[in-house]
């Protein structure tokens, strides 16, 4: 050590030494006040990328799959980076323990009981036909059972559509609260007894019986997961309500092909367990309220397809149409339309919430570039083009399949499960996306301006804007005074100066084709009649779209009869054309499917018409787009009724040839034909027994982002930090003092509620504000009426930078003797605290402030305790 000394004070490092130590202990304050938009600059300074070039972080990503039961052993082996299914919580509290392995948590999925409403035959009874025999089954749903015992606290039991940490929380927060279903096993059970006495039906033996048949019900139930559980809980609950249950035990592909590809009265099933793999964060939900409640957009009973028996429910259509298509005046009216529509869905519960489950995504931690979405966690299109292991060019990601039967690739009616898409978010660049932290949609690919004079004034349209002409296939000018709620102007410039990844460069004609083909599905009578669903549901858009308008080679005008008060949501509607596929391919599927009728875009219209489910993954489907190309170049044609606009063709002969010959070069290498744009393009796959796919990156020099330019890293959460009640006497204001943590500006919604009487006795909001402490009074005259007992206090935090709501509950006691305190108990959700706990936790990607304040300190720590050394041995000598 005295050597060592002696070369220190020689050298000068002892002085170097203490500069360093000091200065790491001076950066503290100013790291700790960064914004989070500084912090993630900061953060991506930290990170070092590995390299400057077009495209996404690493060269080539290895899909495969892998049981959930598994995937732990070939984590810990090194043989799997990541894992992209949610593990079951035993296997991943295992691997938390583990030196090497993260475990990402989020609430990424969601689990529902689908019921079968439809009539039964006459002389038969399907007994979830009956209203309150749906009611009662919510009775006999233990969600708290499913949450705390079955995912072993990681999941949150839900109501409805809106997950438990959604920012709409706060829009149907009272509703639920008073909505009085909760797990009475008794109650669901005289429910019945009359609903069935009162429909014809007779208890025999233990069993329902109608006109001497005994009703059983047939019930589908997934077989890989939690939900294998959850439907034998369930089916013991049905059993002691008189119903003889069948249970089916199937995985993904024959369910899904059963319960939503065939006629509900045909009755092949009369429950099912779905599971909802989550997106982005929504601040602002218009879609799930109407794809979980609302028959006209196709995924209730009957899915809006042509000759089945139809779930209908004229009030959830209107109400879901009004938020969709943004008929409401402000965001309170909009509000209160969400609420409605919410209540009237319960009330129907043909679709039966169960719980938000906290998923656990395991992966290598030397995996950096990792972005935590509020709702998908790591599981996102932000990760997918940053993640990487420094020193090597390859990744293997594992996931339950990597194609089912019921898997389809195609961007018109495919796409439907989260194996296909968990690929395809790589492969393709939106145009917009969910910010992955606020939930409001941004640009991606391309920028936008809104313009609008909403929600009551309207804009005069161009005398040169067009619209589609179903009648003859042909874009035709507007009529004169036109006008529209909305214009957005779209550039797609960053599209425009790079290439499709067969080397086609990208252009209008590939934004125009998809809009005419939508407008066509729609308005042409035998195209609707053949992809029915897919022009039922998307009428009522299209109806809102007043016109379009070229203004320059990379900007197009969109006019819509649509206002939000939020003007990136106005981009998002008028957003039409994905830019996903080449226009030549799209000529191609278009072709097969409403001319040789060969395949079909939607799984509904294949089994109608007895013919494939349109997959470019497929070589036999693939191969069929090659040779429909091969007679459009044979044939010279060219869809010229689409690109003839204003005089003038956007797509001339010879640039269609040469595309045609590489999209056909395409599929000679790679036997697909999946061709879009984003930074990795698909090299193989192989469904069936293989289960395997290879995408790799594309590094044309045109394409507009590197890497380090989409990390997002992790958000800031929202943290009740500290919670004060007073003594609370009956006659006396109850006073709660509550200081809360979180980015931006922070809002706090109150409900005190009396649970014995499932009754809300106080509510409030304190509107966003800057300062973090919130004190809430509920006045003497309201303490006044109550009685001696115990209440609930819930509190729902927000910020205006996050899509989340974070939930807390007090339990207060009322007492009448002044003399008496109160016990006031602090009891926050278990999974949530989990989820905040852990949700955004990522050592190298999402690293935390308090991460690398740690490590600041340490290291700032070892030096100095090793000068304090070095100077106490120094001192010992010299005495």
């Amino acid at each position: 050590m005295s050597k060592l000394l002696g070369t220190l004070k020689s050298s000068g490092y002892l002085v170097k030494l203490l500069i360093i130590s000091i200065s790491l202990l001076t950066v503290i304050p100013t790291v700790a006040s960064l914004s989070h938009d500084d912090w993630t600059g900061l953060m991506d300074k930290i990170i070092i990328w590995p390299h400057k070039n077009p495209g996404p972080a690493t060269d080539t990503i290895n899909f495969s799959a892998y049981a959930v039961e598994i995937a732990p052993k070939e984590i810990e082996a090194g043989d799997l980076d990541f894992y992209i299914f949610s593990l079951k919580t035993p296997a991943a509290e295992k691997l938390r323990d583990k030196d090497g392995i993260d475990v990402h948590q989020a609430p990424a999925s969601m689990v529902s009981i689908v019921l079968n409403p439809a009539p039964a035959p006459e002389g038969s009874l399907n007994p979830l036909s009956i209203l309150e025999v749906r009611q009662a089954i919510q009775h006999v749903v233990n969600r708290p059972f499913v949450s705390q015992e079955i995912y072993k606290g990681f999941a949150m039991p839900m109501l409805t559509q809106v997950s438990p940490a959604d920012f709409d929380l706060l829009t149907v927060y009272e509703s639920l609260k008073t909505s009085n279903i909760y797990y009475d096993p008794d109650l669901a059970k005289s429910i019945v007894n009359n609903a069935m006495t009162n429909a014809g039906a007779e208890l025999r033996d233990d069993y329902w019986h109608y006109r001497e048949n005994r009703l059983d019900l047939k019930f589908i139930v997934r077989t890989e997961d939690e939900r294998w559980e959850i439907g034998n809980a369930l089916r013991t609950e049905l059993n002691r309500l008189g119903f003889n249950v069948i249970l089916i035990p199937q995985q993904f592909g024959p369910a899904v092909f059963t319960v939503y590809s065939t006629d509900p009265q045909l009755f092949q099933w009369h429950l099912y367990t779905e599971g909802w793999g989550r997106g982005s964060p929504e601040r602002y939900d218009f879609a799930s309220v109407n794809q979980m409640c609302a028959p006209w957009l196709g995924n209730m009973p009957g899915w809006q397809e042509i000759g089945f028996w139809q779930y209908e429910q004229e009030e959830l259509d209107k109400l879901g149409q009004r938020i969709f298509t943004g008929e409401f005046q402000n965001v309170e009216e909009r509000n209160n339309i969400y609420k409605q529509a919410t209540e009237k869905c319960l009330k129907e519960s043909v679709r039966i919430w169960v719980a938000t489950a906290v998923n656990n995504f395991p992966s290598s931690s030397e995996l950096l570039g990792i972005t935590q979405d509020l709702v998908s966690g790591p599981k996102n299109l932000w990760t997918f083009r940053e993640m990487h292991i420094p020193g090597r060019s390859e990744l293997n990601i594992g996931n339950l399949w990597v194609a089912t039967n019921q898997t389809t690739w195609n961007p018109v009616g495919g796409f439907g499960d989260v194996y296909s898409a968990d690929i395809w978010r790589s492969i393709n660049d939106p145009t917009l996306t969910n910010h992955p932290f606020t939930g409001l949609p941004i640009p991606f690919r391309a920028t936008y301006e809104v313009e609008t004079s909403g929600p009551s004034g309207t804009l005069d349209i161009p005398s040169d804007a067009f619209e589609w002409n179903a009648s003859d296939g042909t874009w035709r000018y507007i009529k004169a005074g036109t006008t529209a709620t909305s214009k957005v102007v779209f550039d797609y410039s960053k599209y425009f100066q790079s290439k499709w990844h067969h080397q086609i460069q990208i252009n209008m004609a590939d934004v125009i084709y998809p809009i005419a083909r939508l407008f066509d599905m729609v308005y042409n009578e035998d195209k609707s009649n053949i992809e029915f669903s897919i022009a039922t549901t998307s009428k009522p858009f299209t109806d809102t779209v007043r016109g379009f308008r070229i203004v320059d080679e990379n900007r197009l005008e969109v006019y819509v009869d649509f206002w939000h008060f939020i003007p990136d949501y106005i981009a998002q509607y008028a957003n039409i054309s994905g830019v996903s596929m080449p226009w030549e391919v799209n000529a191609a599927m278009d072709d097969i499917v409403f001319n040789q009728m060969k395949a079909s875009y939607s799984d509904t219209s294949a089994t109608r018409f007895n013919n494939a489910w349109l997959d470019l993954v497929s070589s036999k489907d693939a191969r069929m787009v090659r040779n429909t190309l091969r007679q459009f170049a044979e044939n010279d044609s060219v869809a010229n009724n689409i690109f003839n606009i204003e005089s003038k063709s956007l797509v001339d002969i010879n640039s269609a040839n040469t595309r045609y010959q590489a999209a056909m070069d395409w599929f000679s290498e790679k036997d697909h034909m999946i061709i879009s744009n984003g930074p990795y393009y698909l090299e193989k796959f192989r469904g069936g027994g293989e289960q395997f796919a290879q995408i790799k990156a594309f590094r044309d020099p045109s394409y507009p982002f590197k890497p380090g330019n989409l990390y997002q890293g992790a958000p800031q959460n929202i943290v009740f930090n500290d919670i004060y009640t007073t003594p609370t006497e009956i006659g006396k204001d109850i006073t709660t003092k509550v200081t809360i943590e979180g980015p931006g500006q922070i809002s706090l919604d109150y409900l005190l509620t009396d649970p014995s009487r499932g009754t809300i006795i106080s509510s409030g909001k304190y509107p966003y504000q800057d300062k973090d402490t919130f004190e809430i009074t509920i006045p003497k005259d309201v303490s006044l009426d109550l009685d001696e007992s115990t209440y609930h206090l819930f509190l729902l935090a927000a910020s205006d930078e996050l899509a989340r709501v974070v939930e807390r509950k007090i339990d207060i006691d009322l007492f009448s003797d002044g003399d008496k305190e109160s016990s006031t108990k602090d009891a926050d959700l278990q999974a949530t605290q989990n989820m905040n706990k852990d949700g955004n936790e990522d050592s190298r990607t999402g690293t935390s402030l308090n991460q690398i304040l740690g490590i600041i300190l340490v290291t700032a720590g070892v030096i100095g305790i090793a000068l304090i050394i070095l100077i106490l041995r120094s001192r010992s000598k010299n005495i």
